[in-house]
């Protein structure tokens, strides 16, 4: 926090300063009979007439902090770079994850990409905004409400945060204008190699097509052609199975895609969990990927899949950002 030459606490931060990385020390006490400091690092995304500031944090959530209880405010750096693993930059993984669930159909709004396939998985029936959508806000989300609208579809925009280059502000306008938050998760990424080298996994079978069998044990059931063209989707993909007795005991899902490698659909038998069938999964998808020239390897992961998120740490991907669905408000006229 930023201290004057005199020892007091200061607040550095202007309206000027919406859109930018700030860090916020707050009293949380009631000033009398207890004190208490809260701090607050994210994006400031708007600051009102009533004094009231709102900081969006790296995992998307609002904080709300009146002015008459900031201690101590500053600019801090943009958040920094992982400091292991590949580096990369947000627009390049939002593209690669696209492709890694490529839409059926798709147009484009300015720099806004409209990616439909049915209503299967919202990363491919949503809006993708890497940039301007050439047109003012409330046009550019009556054009896209209109555009699902005609296909049977609610409207979604995919956005993200806690990256350089991430949508903090857009995540702010969307919730003014009313549209609901559903589904938040993260994309980690790490190096490939080593999640080859973790196993042998000669028990995996690796084909080209998600045929019966990997349906069987793959967590969407009743999965529509449309969807089928979703899962085989992609520059290249690959479908992992561990045979069992009756439905597989293990799947994956793969797609190469130059120097990037995404893992997807890695569902475990519940009955025979923790005994290392995910990373045998993973580690012959892997060895696939670094046979095609990958380097690096990206995941999504939610944020209450606590087993999920202990193996991918203990194969050493950690978080890049988190993104976000917003649903359009249900009574607008589309």
């Amino acid at each position: 926090m930023e201290i004057s030459a005199a020892g007091r606490f200061e607040v550095r931060i202007t309206t000027a300063d919406v859109g930018k990385r700030v860090s916020v020390r707050r009293l949380t006490g009631n000033g009398v009979t207890e004190e208490k400091f809260t701090d607050t690092v994210g994006v400031l995304t708007s600051w009102d007439d009533a004094g009231v500031l709102t900081i969006t944090r790296r995992d998307g959530e609002t904080v709300r902090i009146p002015e008459s209880a900031l201690v101590a405010a500053k600019l801090v750096p943009a958040a920094p770079a992982r400091r292991r693993g590949p580096a990369a930059t947000y627009r390049e993984l939002a593209r690669v994850a696209s492709r890694g669930w490529r839409p059926v159909e798709s147009e484009q709004l300015g720099e806004w990409e409209l990616r439909a396939a049915g209503g299967f998985t919202r990363r491919a029936n949503s809006v993708l905004p890497l940039g301007e959508p050439g047109l003012p806000l409330d046009a550019a989300l009556d054009v896209v409400r209109r555009w699902y609208g005609e296909r049977g579809l609610p409207a979604y925009v995919q956005t993200a945060t806690g990256a350089e280059g991430t949508q903090e502000l857009l995540c702010a306008e969307l919730e003014r204008r009313g549209w609901v938050r559903e589904v938040s998760a993260e994309l980690w990424i790490g190096a490939l190699a080593p999640v080859a080298d973790r196993a042998e996994g000669t028990g995996v079978v690796l084909s080209r097509t998600a045929d019966e069998a990997w349906l069987a044990r793959y967590q969407r059931k009743g999965v529509s052609e449309v969807a089928l063209r979703v899962l085989g989707g992609g520059p290249s993909v690959w479908f992992a199975t561990v045979p069992g007795e009756g439905p597989p005991a293990a799947i994956g899902r793969l797609v190469v895609d130059g120097r990037w490698a995404g893992f997807a659909a890695v569902e475990v038998d519940p009955a025979l969990r923790r005994r290392g069938l995910a990373t045998e999964v993973m580690a012959a998808l892997a060895r696939r990927a670094l046979e095609e020239g990958a380097s690096a390897a990206w995941l999504q992961v939610e944020a209450e899949n606590a087993g999920a998120r202990a193996m991918y740490t203990g194969l050493g991907f950690g978080a890049h950002h988190a993104y976000h669905h917003y649903r359009a408000p249900e009574a607008d006229g589309f």
